[in-house]
C-alpha cells in the first residue's frame, strides 16, 4: 500500500508496554500491474517534481486525497490529472496547480482517523476521456468485494514505477481488520488486501483511490510497512464522509 508518513501511536497502556506501533503512510503498489492505459481517468498524482502522493478527481474543480499528504506539501503542488508514464508526455495529461487543501476537521494524525481531505483546483478541468471524476458510493461497500487501488507508488523499497500501477484486492471485514490491527481501527477505516502478503499499497500511493463496483470507496490511508503478511492496507472509509465531501464541495 501507500506509506509516506511514519506516525507513533500508542492505544492502550498494554501496548505501550508491549511496543510501539509505527502507522505508516501507504505510497506504493506491490504485486500489481501496470494498468491499461487511460483506464483510470480519475487518478490524480500530486507532484512536487516527484509523486509523493496520490488523488482522486471528484469534479472538474475539486480532488480528494489523504489529510497526512499535506505535511509534506508546500503551499501550493501540481496536481497532475491524464496521466500514465508519470515522466514521459501521453499527449493526455493536464497539469493545474491547487488554490487550496481542506482537511477534514477531526483528522487526527496521531490515529489517522478521518485521514481524508479535498484539495481545491486554482482553474477548473477540462472533462474528457482521459480526465474524468470518480464516482462516490451511494452506500458502503460489503465485506468480500474485490476492488482495485492505483497509484505510482513503489514497487519495491527505492523502486519507483513510471507507469500507472492497478491492483485489485478484497475487502476484509471489521473483525479481521481489526485483529490485523488491535486497538488502531475506528469506524472510518476498513481494510483491503491479501493477509498472506506480497501484494498490497505502498510509498507514494498515499491519497489514491480504492474503487469498488465502480464507486470509490476507499482512500490509501496507512499499514504496517508493504505487503507483510497479517498486515493488510488500511484505507479511510469513504462512505462516512459523503456528506461532508458534498457540503464542503459545494460552500467552495
Amino acid at each position: 500500500m501507500i506509506r509516506c508518513l511514519l506516525v507513533n501511536s500508542l492505544c492502550f497502556l498494554f501496548s505501550v508496554l508491549l511496543s510501539t506501533v509505527a502507522l505508516e503512510a501507504d505510497d506504493k503498489i506491490v504485486g500489481g500491474q501496470e494498468c491499461r492505459k487511460n483506464s483510470v481517468p480519475y487518478q490524480v498524482s500530486l507532484f512536487t517534481g516527484y509523486n509523493f502522493c496520490g488523488g482522486i478527481l471528484l469534479s472538474n474543480e475539486w480532488v480528494l486525497s489523504a489529510a497526512h499528504c499535506k505535511t509534506k506539501l508546500p503551499f501550493y503542488v501540481e496536481v497532475r490529472l491524464g496521466e500514465h508514464d508519470i515522466w514521459e508526455p501521453d499527449g493526455t495529461e493536464q497539469h493545474i496547480m491547487s488554490a487550496k487543501f481542506i482537511r477534514h476537521p477531526d483528522y487526527n494524525s496521531r490515529t489517522q482517523d478521518s485521514d481524508i481531505m479535498l484539495i481545491k483546483l486554482s482553474q477548473p478541468a477540462t472533462l474528457n476521456n482521459y480526465v474524468r471524476p470518480a464516482a462516490l458510493p451511494t452506500k458502503c461497500a460489503a465485506d468480500g468485494t474485490m476492488c482495485q487501488v492505483s497509484g505510482w507508488g513503489s514497487l519495491r523499497p527505492t523502486r519507483y514505477p513510471a507507469k500507472l500501477q492497478c491492483l485489485d484486492v478484497p475487502l476484509l471485514s471489521d473483525d479481521t481488520c481489526f485483529n490485523a490491527y488491535p486497538f488502531q481501527i475506528t469506524e472510518n477505516m476498513i481494510c483491503a488486501g491479501y493477509l498472506e502478503g506480497g501484494k498490497d499499497s505502498c510509498q507514494g500511493d498515499s491519497g489514491g483511490p480504492l474503487m469498488c463496483d465502480g464507486q470509490l470507496q476507499g482512500v490509501v490511508s496507512w499499514g504496517h510497512g508493504c505487503a507483510l503478511r497479517k498486515k493488510p492496507g488500511v484505507y479511510t472509509k469513504v462512505c462516512n464522509y459523503v456528506s461532508w465531501i458534498k457540503n464542503t464541495m459545494a460552500s467552495g
